[in-house]
C-alpha cells in the first residue's frame, strides 16, 4: 500500500497523531520497565530457602528473666518435642530463614585484612539442626560431638580457642575459595583463631534482604547450641499431613513445663506461612504494577478508539469518493490498520528509548538490575497488536461506508 496519502493526512491532523504517538511511547516505556520489575519480584519470591518449608514449623517465645536453669529447660523441651507423633527432627536456632532478625558477621580469609570479604548470617544449632532444616550437604561432613559448643559456655573458653568448625553454603564457598574445594580451608570471622569448614550445603537462605539478591544466601552454621533465651525458636520437622496437629500439640507441650518463659503466638506458625509474609510487600508490589499495566494498555487502547473513530467521521465524504472510485472494503480497512501501524511503530521507538531511561533512573537510585533488552521487542509485540485490535472496529465501520456518500452533502 502506497503511504504516502497517509503520511500526508497525518500532516494535517498533526496535533492528534501526537498525542497517540505521546501516549503509546509513554505506556511502552513504563510497560516494558514494569513488566522486567514484576518479573524481578517473581524471580525473589521464588527463590529457594534450602530449607524443607513444606516439614518446618516454628514455635517461638520469650524468656520472663534470665533462668539460670535455662539450659536445661531447653534440653527438657526438645525431649518433649521430639518425642511428639509425627515429629521427624527438632532443635533449637538463634535465628530461622524468612524470621527478619538477623546475626551477622564479617568473613575474611586472611587475619589481618582491612575489610572482609563479606558479611554473612550465622545461623547457632544442636546435632538435629541440619535434618530439622532439611538442608543438603554436598561437601564434607557434619558435626562431630566434640565440636559443639554451649552458647553460655563460649566466653568461658580461652581468647584462642575460638569456633572449631564451621559449615558453609555453596555461594559462601565459591565466593571465599573460588575454584577450590572450600572443605578443609579456614576464615577468619569470630576472634582471632581460624575456623575451618568441614561441610558445605547447596543452599541456605539468610533471614532477611541484607545485602540484597546476591547475599541472599551469604550463610553459615556454628556448632554452637543455644537455649531458648537465644532467639527463642523452636523449630520442628514434622509429617506434612499433621502439620497444624503437631504445632497445637507443640505449644501445648510447652505450656506444661513450667512458667519460665511466654510463647509468642502471633509468630508461631508454619515456615511456609512464614515465607507467605516474608514476601506479602513484594507480591503486592507486583500487583500493583500489574493493574497499572492494564490501566495504561486499556487508556492507550481507548485513545486509539477514540482517535480512529473521530478520523472516521471527519473522513466520511472522502471515504465515500474513495470507495465511488473503486477502493474495497478491506483497502479501506488497511488504509486505517497502516495508519495506526505507523504511529504505533514511532511511538514505540520514542517509548524504547524512554524505558531505556527510565531503567537508568532506576538502577542508580534503587540499585536495580539493568533492563534486559528482550522487553523491548516484547513491549513492541504488545502495543502493535494493542493498536491492531483497537482501530479494527473503527476501520471496519469506515470500510462499511457505502459509495452513495460522495454524492452527499455533509
Amino acid at each position: 500500500m502506497d503511504i504516502r496519502p497517509i503520511l500526508t493526512t497525518l500532516r494535517r491532523h498533526k496535533t492528534a497523531a501526537a498525542l497517540i504517538v505521546f501516549e503509546i511511547a509513554l505506556s511502552c516505556a513504563i510497560i516494558c520497565n514494569a513488566v522486567f520489575l514484576i518479573s524481578n519480584r517473581l524471580e525473589l519470591m521464588n527463590r529457594t530457602s534450602g530449607l524443607a518449608e513444606n516439614e518446618i514449623v516454628r514455635v517461638q517465645l520469650t524468656g520472663i528473666n534470665n533462668n539460670e536453669d535455662a539450659r536445661a529447660v531447653t534440653q527438657a523441651d526438645l525431649a518433649a518435642l521430639r518425642g511428639l507423633p509425627g515429629v521427624k527432627a527438632a532443635t533449637v536456632s538463634n535465628q530461622v530463614t524468612f524470621g527478619n532478625s538477623s546475626w551477622n558477621s564479617g568473613v575474611s580469609v586472611k587475619q589481618d585484612q582491612p575489610f572482609p570479604n563479606l558479611s554473612a548470617t550465622t545461623y547457632f544449632g544442636d546435632e538435629q539442626l541440619l535434618d530439622t532444616l532439611g538442608l543438603n550437604l554436598i561437601a564434607g561432613r557434619r558435626f562431630t560431638n566434640d565440636e559443639y559448643i554451649n552458647y553460655e559456655d563460649f566466653d568461658k573458653l580461652p581468647a584462642d580457642a575460638g569456633v572449631p568448625a564451621a559449615i558453609i553454603t555453596k555461594v559462601v564457598a565459591e565466593k571465599l575459595f573460588p575454584g577450590e574445594n572450600a572443605v578443609g580451608k579456614v576464615f577468619y570471622s569470630w576472634g582471632p583463631k581460624p575456623i575451618r569448614v568441614v561441610g558445605v550445603v547447596d543452599h541456605l537462605a539468610r533471614p532477611n534482604n541484607r545485602g540484597g539478591a546476591g547475599e541472599y544466601e551469604y550463610s553459615m552454621i556454628f556448632p554452637i547450641r543455644v537455649t531458648y533465651e537465644v532467639g527463642g525458636n523452636y523449630l520442628l520437622r514434622v509429617d506434612p499431613s499433621r502439620r497444624d496437629e503437631t504445632l497445637k500439640a507443640a505449644v501445648a507441650a510447652l505450656e506444661k513445663s513450667g512458667p519460665t518463659r511466654i510463647i509468642l503466638e502471633d509468630q508461631t506458625k508454619t515456615m511456609e506461612t512464614m515465607r507467605h509474609e516474608f514476601y506479602q510487600q513484594d507480591r503486592s508490589m507486583a500487583w500493583l504494577l500489574v493493574a497499572v499495566c492494564i490501566a495504561l494498555l486499556v487508556v492507550t487502547a481507548l485513545g486509539i478508539v477514540g482517535l480512529a473513530s473521530f478520523w472516521v467521521q471527519q473522513r466520511t465524504k472522502q471515504i465515500g469518493v474513495r470507495r465511488a472510485l473503486g477502493a474495497t472494503r478491506g483497502q479501506v480497512l488497511r488504509y486505517f490498520q497502516t495508519e495506526n501501524f505507523l504511529l504505533a511503530t514511532l511511538g514505540i521507538m520514542i517509548g524504547m528509548a524512554l524505558a531505556y531511561g527510565i531503567n537508568m533512573v532506576l538502577m542508580s537510585t534503587y540499585e536495580l538490575p539493568r533492563l534486559p533488552a528482550i522487553y523491548l521487542p516484547l513491549g513492541a509485540v504488545a502495543l502493535w497488536a494493542l493498536g491492531q485490535i483497537a482501530v479494527f472496529g473503527p476501520a471496519r465501520r469506515a470500510a462499511a461506508v457505502p459509495p452513495a456518500v460522495a454524492t452527499r452533502s455533509i
